[in-house]
């Protein structure tokens, strides 16, 4: 048994499995890291790009996508126990775009056939992306909102920093449209975390990026994380793969030289920042430690609590999701899901953690004492990636005590 209460034979194999998705050709390379009782694993496997030479380092830059959403959600807990903001107090005050809401009277509605919101969106509301507007698993241009959403650039699809508007201008179409639901009415992905990284930026009068390297990088020592890489580090970034929809051959999402090369015109709280394993561990770590890293307390243990309790109601679950059953076994917290059911091996009720689009996933265990992190630029949705599943599988499976 190696150290952490972890099987080395077990770690083997796991390598073996996730090299096996290298070898035969659908995505170039990853990285692994397994945290358990302290012990870092870390496996490094294949190379930063299809064909390429240049091989995959421990300090390979990836971006992170929607692994950004838990540490914006972090940002605004910092100021919740600052009391600069109040979980359930309404956000109008810094963001009037969001004020006097109209909602629509159904999905299929045209724009126009609103009612009044119940009441005013909260803090709480844009953490547990009840705020009433989001990503929906549908076209484009299934429903009106839909359409003018797109068209107005305001609800994205995969992160995409150079067609991002700048944040005051974005909030400002965004707040033109009437909501999808009532605030608090069920879950919708996304959008909350964008409007969530404007709030904090108003509310401390920095930018999001600064006030999270003052406040979490920094204290973290999350060296390479950021929403764009300064050029000396170009060189680092792995290349970023998306299957075709038609035939699912893998085509270049994005260049060592493309989307992250600059700083953005928007800092994406829902999936702006790129990091490396390093980084995401010391994050995940954190947590792990109820908010102390190290000699220094980055939340409360209470604020912890409350990002990864399950905030939402059985009513909730019912009508929210990516797909039908998504919530049977799980929830949604402060910028994390959350399990509440062990439906797999792997899903130990109180886990929570993130994934992110671009072929990144994360979570943090207490009942295990585990962090685990793994890094690919293949892009794909959890639910249905094998590397996703073969990576979690063969971590829990590796536990040996």
């Amino acid at each position: 048994m190696a150290t952490g209460g972890l099987s080395a034979a077990r770690l083997r194999r796991m390598h073996d499995v996730l090299a096996g998705h290298v070898d035969n050709g659908e995505l170039p390379g990853m990285i692994t890291l397994v945290s358990r009782h302290g012990d870092v694993h870390v496996d490094v496997i294949g190379t930063l790009a299809m064909g390429g030479t240049a091989q995959m380092e421990r300090d390979t830059i990836f971006r992170v996508a929607s692994m950004t959403k838990p540490i914006v959600a972090a940002a605004a807990m910092i100021l919740v126990e600052e009391c600069r903001l109040g979980l359930d107090e309404p956000v109008d005050g810094l963001l009037p775009e969001l004020a006097d809401r109209r909602v629509l009277t159904s999905l299929e509605s045209q724009l126009d056939d609103t009612v009044p919101a119940n009441r005013s969106i909260t803090l709480r509301d844009l953490l547990t992306f009840r705020l009433g507007i989001g990503q929906l698993m549908a076209p484009p241009d299934k429903y009106p909102i839909l359409a003018a959403a797109t068209e107005q650039k305001v609800i994205t699809g995969p992160p995409d920093p150079t067609s991002m508007l700048p944040a005051d201008e974005w909030l400002r179409r965004l707040g033109e449209l009437p909501l999808m639901y009532q605030p608090g009415e069920r879950w919708l992905y996304n959008t909350g975390s964008d409007i969530l990284g404007v709030l904090i930026a108003r509310a401390t009068d920095q930018s999001l990026e600064d006030f999270l390297r003052d406040r979490i990088f920094e204290p973290l020592g999350m060296v390479d994380t950021a929403f764009s890489l300064p050029a000396k580090d170009v060189d680092r970034l792995a290349t970023s793969y998306m299957p075709n929809q038609q035939t699912g051959e893998l085509e270049v999402f994005d260049t060592q030289n493309g989307m992250w090369a600059a700083p953005p015109p928007f800092q994406s709280g829902a999936g702006g920042l790129v990091s490396t394993v390093d980084d995401y561990l010391a994050f995940g770590t954190m947590m792990l430690n109820q908010g102390r890293y190290r000699t220094r307390r980055i939340l409360s243990r209470p604020s912890v609590a409350a990002m990864t309790t399950d905030q939402l109601t059985q009513a909730q679950k019912a009508v929210s999701g990516f797909l039908p059953g998504y919530f049977d076994n799980l929830g949604w917290g402060f910028g994390v899901s959350v399990v509440t059911g062990r439906d797999t091996p792997y899903a130990t009720p109180g886990r929570y953690g993130w994934d992110g689009g671009l072929g990144t996933t994360w979570a943090t265990d207490p009942a295990e004492d585990l962090v685990a992190v793994l890094l690919t630029q293949r892009a794909g949705f959890p639910l249905v990636s094998k590397v996703y599943q073969d990576f979690w599988t063969s971590v829990y499976a590796a536990i040996d005590d």
